[in-house]
């Protein structure tokens, strides 16, 4: 993004979001950390990461189906070799509801047997957390197999705590999407705003369309083309725009494009996978 046009979005519910996550992570004892498959670098807040503590983590990489399979098996490879532990899901399916379940007894076995060693039946606490939109209400409400959580496409739909019992003997902390109180990497900023992490209306659409542009200038330039009927891909940014705008009619009048329409379609588009399957992060060496 260009210098004067740095995105910072830190709205006052993320600050009492992370309050109370804070205050409640001693009721919980375990972590479910949702990351959207699309952008797993820049969905990792270092807040949460002070949070947690040594609490136990599941990694959710969340909707698998918006990415190749190829790329995704190489954060497999990374999550393998570090050691953590993470179940690949879509969230929407529940699909992977025995697969969750069964990971959140591993990681919690030395305290399910010792309450069973006293002849109880310890339920399993575990609190919900990720960046906005990453679909953490969907995931518990997939796993509930009925809507308990509220959910929504777009970030701060979820604003105070919701407590959610599974009949698994579960019971699941969902919480607010939050964000870092700053952004000093301003391309996990940018990645962030392409999946809609960060609400359309605290960022310049003409500047994020024109990132996503030149994203897919060196990723992937013919399913870019071919969306739009370019006849090329032009290194100015402004005449990529302007064809974009004549060939889908985006007309204010005659002789004006109304290029709103061209910054939403282009960003509707990549939500919407219209422009194809795309992994904005990669883990170090690839």
């Amino acid at each position: 993004m260009s210098e004067n046009k740095i995105i910072q979005w830190y709205p006052g519910h993320m600050t009492k979001a992370m309050r109370m996550m804070q205050e409640s992570i001693a009721q919980v004892n375990c972590v479910i950390y949702v990351l959207d498959a699309r952008a797993i670098t820049s969905c990792i807040n270092p807040k949460f990461n002070e949070m947690v503590g040594s609490k136990p983590i599941l990694y959710i990489i969340n909707k698998q189906d918006l990415v190749e399979k190829e790329d995704l098996q190489k954060w497999q490879k990374y999550f393998n070799e570090k050691g953590y532990d993470y179940v690949i899901a879509d969230s929407i399916s529940g699909k992977q509801k025995d697969i969750i379940i069964s990971k959140l007894k591993l990681l919690n076995k030395a305290m399910i047997e010792k309450y069973a060693k006293k002849g109880a039946i310890k339920s399993i606490r575990a609190m919900v957390i990720g960046v906005p939109n990453t679909g953490k209400s969907t995931l518990i409400n997939s796993l509930c197999r009925q809507k308990r959580a509220i959910t929504g496409n777009r970030p701060g739909v979820t604003r105070g705590k919701q407590w959610v019992s599974l009949a698994e003997g579960v019971e699941l902390l969902d919480t607010p999407g939050t964000l870092p109180p700053a952004f000093e990497n301003q391309t996990i900023a940018k990645h962030l705003a392409f999946i809609g992490s960060i609400k359309d209306g605290v960022v310049y659409l003409d500047e994020l369309t024109i990132e996503l542009i030149k994203f897919y200038r060196e990723n992937n330039k013919q399913v870019f083309m071919d969306r739009y009927k370019l006849e090329n891909f032009s290194d100015d940014n402004i005449e990529v725009i302007d064809g974009i705008a004549r060939n889908r009619g985006f007309l204010l009048n005659k002789n004006n494009y109304d290029y709103d329409r061209v910054y939403n379609a282009v960003i509707d588009d990549f939500r919407k996978q219209k422009l194809g399957k795309i992994m904005l992060d990669f883990p170090k060496g690839e």
